[in-house]
């Protein structure tokens, strides 16, 4: 007797059975074949299907109770639905099983392609779940891979003795001057593209070269070995400021917001190097003691080192302006990028320092502030005043603003 596989089955009948006696299970098979042969016709003969594997093994499950007899039947089925319902009603025309009165009625024809695609549906929603809680972060943290690939390869090796660099040395008018590779990948990182690694404690020659032409700041890392690439740049480079990393970290591991937060402390060479002649721990010592007044200190004096005749008048604003000011230039640090302003303190743009100028005297109108990581020259300023700005906010600034009607704030005043 055939048997059909529970793979290949596309329909199961299931039917119900009532019988007044007691009888076996083989009884009931008996008359199911008995009784509907010949009644269906050749291509629908129960004993040829199963033969041949479009019907599957009859299952009968009965019991009996106080003299009668009750169950279910099952038979799985591969022909069609039309196909399937005439052999499910055939069941119901025996009334007789051996001596006694039977009744079979169809409860059911189920679907299996119905229940798999119920077991496909919930299965789908633990695989869902499963790249929901795990997948996704990990397809974050591939692109968070390759944006850190793209910055890898953002850096180049600048000048004759092939220095790591990032790719903004030339065109802008500061450096940052790192110790290591590592320290350049980092900073590539999260966003400054204008650093420069001396490969070790020694100056080459192309850092000395470019501390000619360029504003030179020292960021170095936050102990002893640090002090000593400071000691070593002021002998032999024209070093202008120095920034160091959180005490015990290295530039190459501290994060965007330590590196902005040192940027914005950086002192100027001459002050360091005050500090550093009372001992290689001086700098951080004072520096901790006051950190709010030696960091205001510190800035005065790198803009008036670098331009004894700068001066400023003081500028009152709201906290609100100023909390966004102080949020813009924290975001433009190593850019050498600047953010035009309406009244509204609405961005209009953003352009590179080197195109400063031309933007402002292009719009000539409506520009509230210009908020630049760069230091306020004479030129500048002109520009602005002429254009009716009302702030210049910068990282320094080397241009006398007192007798101009425009503003200027420095990171100093943040």
């Amino acid at each position: 007797m055939g048997k059909i596989s529970p793979v290949s089955a596309k329909y199961i009948v299931h039917a119900s059975i009532e019988i007044d006696g007691v009888v076996e299970r083989p009884d009931v098979v008996g008359a199911i074949f008995g009784q509907t042969e010949g009644l269906l016709g050749a291509d629908l003969e129960l004993r040829e299907l199963q033969r041949s594997g479009r019907i599957g093994r009859i299952e009968v499950n009965i019991d009996t109770r106080s003299g009668k007899t009750q169950g279910s039947i099952v038979i799985p089925s591969s022909l069609d639905k039309a196909e399937t319902s005439i052999v499910g009603a055939a069941l119901e025309v025996i009334q007789r099983i051996g001596p006694c009165n039977a009744k079979i009625r169809v409860a059911d024809i189920e679907d299996v392609r119905v229940s798999k695609r119920k077991l496909v549906v919930e299965r789908a929603k633990e695989l869902l779940k499963q790249l929901t809680d795990k997948v996704l972060p990990d397809s974050q943290e591939i692109a968070d891979e390759v944006a850190y690939s793209v910055r890898v390869m953002e850096i180049q090796q600048y000048g004759k003795d092939r220095l790591p660099a990032g790719p903004a040395i030339d065109e802008s008018d500061e450096i940052i001057v790192v110790e290591g590779r590592a320290d350049v990948l980092n900073l590539l990182k999260h966003g400054i593209k204008n650093a420069v690694a001396m490969n070790g404690t020694s100056c080459p020659e192309t850092i000395k070269e470019l501390g000619q032409k360029k504003t030179v700041t020292a960021f170095v890392d936050g102990d002893r070995g640090g002090n000593l690439i400071i000691k070593e740049l002021m002998q032999v480079t024209d070093l202008d400021f120095v920034a160091k990393a959180p005490d015990g970290k290295e530039v190459e591991e501290i994060t965007k917001k330590e590196i902005h937060k040192a940027l914005r402390a950086r002192i100027t060479a001459e002050q360091a190097k005050l500090e550093m002649n009372g001992g290689s721990g001086v700098m951080e010592k004072e520096r901790a003691a006051r950190p709010t007044e030696r960091r205001y200190t510190m800035q005065k004096s790198a803009i008036q080192t670098r331009a004894p005749t700068a001066s400023r008048r003081v500028v009152s604003i709201s906290s609100e302006e100023k909390a966004k000011f102080k949020s813009m230039i924290e975001d433009l640090v190593g850019t050498r990028g600047a953010y035009i302003l309406d009244d509204k303190i609405n961005i209009l743009g953003k352009v590179p320092i080197s195109e400063l100028a031309t933007a402002v005297k292009s719009l000539n109108t409506g520009i509230y502030a210009v908020v630049f990581d760069g230091i306020v020259d004479r030129q500048l300023l002109d520009v602005a005043e002429s254009a009716r700005v009302k702030y210049l906010i910068a990282m320094g600034a080397k241009a006398d603003a007192s007798d101009s009607r425009v503003s200027i704030l420095t990171s100093s005043d943040f």
